[in-house]
């Protein structure tokens, strides 16, 4: 069965999506000479959002060059060949964003020829259900809740969540920018800044109680010193987690604030392949591993990430800033692995405009995912639907 053609999409979402996971989404699709297809989605972040084109032209210049005619399920060849040739040898994000989209069309093809769910080709079933939380969004008929600027409006939008029944959330109780307004990090946290971030976590943990879980999302702005600083003072909240406390691209640093607080240091998003992840392992730099299967190298890597941390007792939290395949492919990971912790979502998977461009939903109820069980990723995309938003 040899891979024949690829088609890339980048779409845009609509305005009622409110941004959520992104404005524009990038997929592709594999078609085999048996007719079988498989859907992949790559997970750049900022990196595609405004400058999609080039996302169009790397798959297809990539598949012309290293995926044209090869064996359809000859993933791991072709992940290595892709790795060597184009990232040459280098845990490029970029590269491993459309690497990913490929790596999750391979897996739903091999899944479909099996007429089995992707779990059941990574070691079968470990969970009947998978535990999700989201982030702490705008509503219609709320305004935008930036933890960092308004803790009421926080707590309103918080207890919405939990009245759906999430019994986790998340929220940045600190500014992505600085106090000029440049994204510059890392930067010293001022006294009122820490102070606002302590109260904002203190309000949310009264109103919730210790029934549900707060996450604390940071995306590396902090110096180590301010890292360090600021997980003291949420100490006593008992997070689950402090995430992306400092930049990702210094593993030791991210070591030396995880050493340094006591509560556990989640971090993975913007982190490719396995290299990056034993890089960070050997600092022991966190606790909780968040690879995004739309930026990390797929399924293949991820499933290999799992399996390095599961010695040292890392738990995984798979990163999902994208669309409903990223999610589709977490699940099929969070149902096989044993140190699965919970999965970020967004919009329970399947709301408005994600539930417009899938076949069918994902089933979600009270803060739970069922498990995948179609063949392949579990889910697929209409493509009358993404045309319909294609740029």
């Amino acid at each position: 069965m040899k891979l024949i053609n690829c088609k890339a999409y980048a779409i845009q979402a609509p305005a009622s999506h409110n941004g959520h996971g992104g404005e524009i989404f990038t997929f592709l699709k594999l078609e085999t000479d048996t007719g079988i297809v498989g859907w992949g989605e790559c997970a750049a972040q900022d990196a595609f959002q405004a400058n999609w084109k080039p996302y169009i032209s790397l798959v297809e210049g990539l598949f012309e060059k290293f995926v044209k005619g090869e064996d359809a399920l000859a993933r791991e060849k072709i992940m290595k060949k892709m790795y060597a040739r184009f990232a040459a040898f280098h845990s490029d994000f970029i590269a491993a964003c459309v690497f990913s989209a490929f790596d999750l069309a391979l897996w739903d093809i091999a899944g479909k020829v099996c007429g089995q769910p992707v779990y059941q080709l990574l070691g079968g079933k470990y969970r009947e259900r998978i535990r999700s939380y989201t982030y702490i969004y705008t509503q219609p008929d709320l305004p935008n809740p930036a933890g960092w600027k308004n803790k009421e409006v926080l707590v309103r939008h918080a207890k919405r969540f939990v009245d759906m029944g999430y019994d986790a959330v998340k929220f940045d109780p600190i500014a992505p920018v600085d106090r000029l307004g440049y994204p510059a990090a890392p930067w010293e946290l001022s006294l009122s800044e820490l102070e606002y971030a302590e109260e904002a976590v203190g309000a949310l943990r009264d109103a919730v109680g210790r029934r549900v879980d707060i996450l604390i999302g940071t995306h590396g702005q902090l110096t180590t010193a301010s890292a360090i600083r600021l997980g003291k003072m949420l100490e006593k909240y008992q997070i689950l987690w402090f995430e992306e406390p400092v930049n990702p691209e210094n593993a030791k640093e991210m070591g030396r604030v995880a050493k340094a607080v006591n509560v556990p240091v989640a971090t993975g998003e913007r982190l490719a392949f396995t290299y990056d992840f034993q890089r960070l392992f050997e600092e022991d730099g966190c606790a909780i591993a968040q690879p995004d299967l739309g930026s990390a190298g797929g399924i293949t890597e991820s499933k290999k990430i799992a399996s390095m941390a599961e010695p040292k007792y890392i738990q995984m939290a798979p990163h999902c800033w994208g669309g409903p395949l990223i999610l589709a492919a977490a699940i099929q990971l969070d149902t096989c692995i044993s140190n699965f912790l919970i999965q970020e979502c967004i919009d329970e998977g399947s709301k408005g405009f994600f539930g417009e461009i899938l076949d069918e939903p994902f089933e979600w109820q009270d803060g739970y995912f069922k498990t995948l069980e179609r063949p392949g990723l579990g889910v697929n995309l209409v493509e009358e639907a993404i045309e319909k938003y294609a740029l």
